[in-house]
C-alpha cells in the first residue's frame, strides 16, 4: 500500500472502532520541540554538565540527596516555555471531540494533550504541572515553581516541593495504571505513537490489549512492529493529522 492508503485505512479504523485508545510517549512531543529521552539527540544522550547521567539525576534517591542540582536540570530541560501542541495532539483532542477517541494513556508530563482539548487523558509517569510538599503535602501549581528559585520550598512547614512526576525509583500510580489497563482492555483499535516500547511498566500496558486492531506510528523500530495492522514511520502529526481529517468528513 502507499503511504495515502495506509492513512485511508487508518481513517477507516477509527470511524469504525466503538472504542479507540491511542498511547503515546516522547516522540509525541517532539514536534513541538520537546527533546525526548533516549534517540541520539535526546536528553540521555546529550546532557553531560552535571557529571552523571540524566537517569541518575531523575531518581528518587539523587532528588534526596542533592535537589539543587536536581531543580537546576528539571527547570532548564522540563519547563519549557512557549511550548505548544502540535498536529498530533490537535488531531486526538478532535478525534475525541467527535467520539472517535476513547483515552489517551501518555508517559510524557508536559500536559500538551490537555491544551490541546484531550479530556480522558491518562498521565502515567505524571505531570509538571502539579507538585506537594514533601513532608506536609500541600499541593502546589507550577505557578508556584515559577514564582520560586532554586529548591522550591513549602510555604506552611519549609519541606521540599517535589514534582507530581514519577522519578526512577518510584512506582507509578496504582490508581492511573488500573484506569489504563481498564481503557486498553475495553479498546477495539489501540494507536500506538512516538514510543519504542522499552519503558516499563507502562509498556507492558500493551499485553492487555485484546481488541481488533494495533497501529503504529513511530520513527523507529519497536518490538510490537509484527503484531501491528499498520506501521508508519513518517511524521506523527503529519499521520494522525490527516488520518483525523478523513475519520472525521
Amino acid at each position: 500500500m502507499t503511504e495515502q492508503k495506509n492513512i485511508e485505512r487508518l481513517a477507516e479504523l477509527i470511524k469504525k472502532s466503538k472504542s479507540t485508545v491511542f498511547f503515546g510517549g516522547a516522540g509525541v512531543s517532539t514536534e513541538s520541540g520537546v527533546k525526548d529521552y533516549r534517540s541520539e539527540d535526546g536528553l540521555y544522550n546529550t546532557v553531560r554538565e552535571y557529571g552523571v547521567p540524566p537517569e541518575t539525576i531523575l531518581s528518587r534517591s539523587f532528588f534526596e540527596r542533592n535537589p539543587e542540582t536536581f531543580y537546576d536540570f528539571y527547570r532548564k530541560y522540563f519547563i519549557v516555555e512557549k511550548v505548544k501542541p502540535n498536529a498530533a495532539h490537535t488531531a486526538l483532542a478532535e478525534l475525541e471531540k467527535r467520539g472517535l477517541m476513547s483515552a489517551v494513556i501518555t508517559q510524557n508530563i508536559d500536559g500538551l494533550h490537555q491544551l490541546a482539548g484531550s479530556k480522558n487523558v491518562l498521565e502515567l509517569h505524571g505531570t509538571i504541572f502539579k507538585y506537594h510538599c514533601s513532608r506536609c503535602q500541600t499541593e502546589y501549581g507550577i505557578d508556584f515553581l515559577e514564582r520560586t528559585e532554586g529548591v522550591p520550598r513549602c510555604e506552611k512547614c519549609g519541606g521540599i516541593v517535589k514534582p507530581d512526576v514519577v522519578l526512577y525509583e518510584e512506582p507509578l500510580d496504582g490508581d492511573i495504571m488500573s484506569r489504563a489497563v481498564r481503557e486498553i482492555s475495553n479498546a477495539e483499535l489501540l494507536i500506538i505513537g512516538g514510543t519504542s516500547l522499552a519503558v516499563y511498566p507502562a509498556a507492558g500496558l500493551l499485553m492487555y490489549f485484546t481488541g481488533k486492531n494495533i497501529v503504529l506510528i513511530n520513527k523507529g523500530e519497536t518490538p510490537y512492529d509484527g503484531r501491528a495492522d499498520l506501521v508508519f514511520r513518517e511524521s506523527i502529526g503529519g499521520v494522525l493529522g490527516e488520518a483525523a481529517r478523513l475519520a472525521i468528513l
